[in-house]
């Protein structure tokens, strides 16, 4: 089963193709600098563990309200 499971997930980032890029980029970062937020991690692979501190409220999407930077 997967942990932390997709509604839980979904309770802190509202679309699945938001919390794919957000998990991605932060797994790349944990991967390059070696910096787990949690202490413990049921989760041996960076994907899992930034899935896991999303669904610990530890990462925080911010949007651009700017459009013209698209």
């Amino acid at each position: 089963m997967l942990y932390p499971s997709v509604d839980a997930l979904k309770r802190n980032i509202d679309s699945k193709y938001t919390l794919v890029a957000v998990a991605s980029k932060r797994a790349r970062e944990m991967q390059e600098n070696n910096d787990c937020m949690l202490n413990k991690t049921v989760a041996k692979k960076p994907v899992g563990k930034a899935l896991e501190e999303i669904a610990q409220g530890l990462l925080n999407l911010q949007y651009d309200d700017d459009k013209d930077n698209l």
